[in-house]
């Protein structure tokens, strides 16, 4: 009986302070909000329609490509060895005979066309510059024809291997002529501007 005084006094009833306290966890370690990144909303990339996109109209694809007409006529004499060396050519261009016959019996048809393009489209600020390109790359690939073929009259080869050699620069230059102008009527065809090399360079520091 001795040990019930012990118990009593053992047990302390708690203090008000001692129920309202933190416990020790919470004491010691207090809970610190860090702060979170601040998320942005991701921007959602321009919607492109069919109203948006605007192709080259088809009248300026016309003109361009009846630009490279001038070079292609007046570069036609180069295919003079060609036409009599390979006779399936000359049925290939059959029917350009009429309309380069007919451009041919024009007096200065060459001259008057080239001054049309360099003035009427090249210097025309009307324009835009899908044409203006394509004109100014004809008008200098005219001039690079001229330029061979003034080189060709100086420099008159008799026979032999002289004229052998004539034979092929005629052949590459007709064969490079027509893969030209193949390649620009089917890019202005498309709407595509084309670049020839060295042409291109040429044309664009005129504009």
């Amino acid at each position: 009986m001795a040990s019930v005084p012990l118990l009593r006094l053992a047990v302390v009833p708690p203090s008000p302070k001692t129920l309202t306290a933190k416990p020790l966890f919470l004491r010691h370690t207090p809970f610190r909000q860090q702060s979170l990144p601040r998320l942005t909303p991701r921007r959602k990339p321009p919607i492109v329609t069919l109203a948006s996109y605007s192709p080259t109209p088809a009248a300026d694809q016309l003109i361009a490509a009846a630009a490279y007409c001038l070079p292609f006529f007046n570069g036609l004499q180069y295919g003079r060895y060609a036409f009599v060396q390979y006779l399936a050519l000359e049925h290939v261009f059959e029917p350009l005979l009429p309309v380069v016959s007919a451009y041919r019996s024009v007096p200065f048809a060459s001259f008057a066309a080239f001054f049309a393009l360099y003035l009427l489209l090249v210097r025309n600020p009307n324009f835009g510059r899908f044409i203006r390109f394509n004109a100014m790359q004809a008008v200098v690939m005219d001039v690079l024809l001229v330029l061979s073929l003034l080189v060709q009259r100086v420099f008159t080869p008799g026979r032999g291997i002289g004229f052998k050699i004539l034979i092929v620069g005629y052949n590459c230059m007709f064969a490079l002529l027509v893969g030209c102008f193949l390649y620009c009527l089917a890019s202005c065809v498309l709407g595509r501007t084309p670049y020839l090399p060295f042409v291109a360079e040429a044309a664009d520091r005129q504009l």
